[in-house]
């Protein structure tokens, strides 16, 4: 669990329709040490439907985690199964989604009313999941909650149950009244309160989300947190969030791969896509914003964006669309 809590100074957020295969893939080339997490897997998806192919990863990938949707602890518990049996180095409940189809499926954000059931399906996670270890991604309370009444208490009942590790998106869930898009932003952030957290369990390892944008950001939370999860800026732009990574978060004596040497590096790995029938934009889509705020970043994301999905297109796509 060590090795990896210090992975877990900084992690890529799951993000639904992002942080697939070819995303992570991408992200791992700019950092060797940012802990990765996939989209979210439903646990009735695994054990009712086999849906397996949705684990599959390279094994690059690593350190690598696995997030679950469900609120049945027996179905949670075969699911995590399934999933240590795939090789994840974490299995990750999902507390914290606020869509309609996750709140349809009891699951989610809407699990924040019901600390009870949450902890017993983390501890049947646990007890499958044998040392992969089992951690937990929440929001800090959901419509009309007191937050500072329920987060310390949902935290204390996932710490009875066994859980060491723990992530806080710093904002209400409101599942009535505000769609998934706008509870990423309008639901105020309150990051003193997951601040607050960190001092009542000084012995859980905790990360902070929301709202974060900037690496220099994320370096500032770590003065009051044990970990930093970033979502739509690292996919939006991600070698200014991961690049610098291995060296100012992790303190490895390395220096930034280059933009340019990112895009050879995904040579192999697009050949291999696209020869097993995969089509390029599955893959470019996730590289868009390599050269964000660089010059010829548009040009970059203009060629990509109107071509990647040809029949025909190959990497040799990315190398005329490198700004020159």
């Amino acid at each position: 669990m060590s090795m990896l809590n210090e992975n877990a100074k900084l992690s890529v957020a799951p993000m639904m329709d992002w942080t697939d295969r070819n995303c992570r893939y991408f992200h791992r080339i700019l950092s060797k040490h940012t802990l990765l997490y996939t989209e979210m897997v439903t646990a009735p998806a695994l054990v009712q439907g086999r849906a397996f192919h949705l684990l599959d990863f390279s094994a690059c990938e690593h350190p690598l985690a696995v997030q679950l949707g469900g609120s049945d602890p027996k179905e949670l518990a075969e699911a995590t199964k399934i999933c240590v049996d795939y090789g994840y180095d974490e299995i990750n409940l999902n507390v914290g989604c606020p869509s309609d189809r996750v709140q349809s499926g009891c699951f989610g954000a809407v699990l924040m009313k019901d600390a009870g059931l949450v902890a017993k399906c983390a501890q049947a996670m646990r007890e499958a999941a044998q040392d992969v270890p089992v951690t937990i991604k929440c929001r800090i309370g959901v419509d009309d909650q007191d937050a500072s009444e329920i987060l310390p208490a949902f935290i204390k009942k996932m710490k009875d149950s066994g859980v060491e590790r723990i992530s806080v998106h710093a904002r209400k869930a409101w599942l009535e009244g505000l769609s998934p898009k706008e509870n990423r932003d309008i639901p105020p952030l309150d990051y003193d309160l997951v601040y607050l957290m960190k001092q009542q369990f000084p012995d859980l390892h905790l990360s902070i989300n929301g709202g974060i944008k900037t690496l220099e950001e994320a370096l500032g939370h770590l003065a009051y947190m044990d970990g930093v999860m970033i979502g739509r800026a690292a996919y939006h732009q991600p070698y200014d969030i991961l690049a610098q990574a291995d060296r100012d978060v992790f303190h490895k004596d390395v220096e930034p791969i280059a933009r340019e040497e990112a895009v050879l590096a995904m040579e192999d790995y697009i050949g291999r896509h696209l020869e097993n029938g995969g089509k390029l934009a599955q893959i470019t889509r996730h590289m868009l914003g390599l050269f964000a705020s660089q010059p010829g970043a548009r040009r970059w994301k203009r060629v990509l964006s109107e071509n990647a999905h040809k029949e025909d297109a190959d990497f040799s796509l990315l190398l005329e669309a490198l700004p020159k």
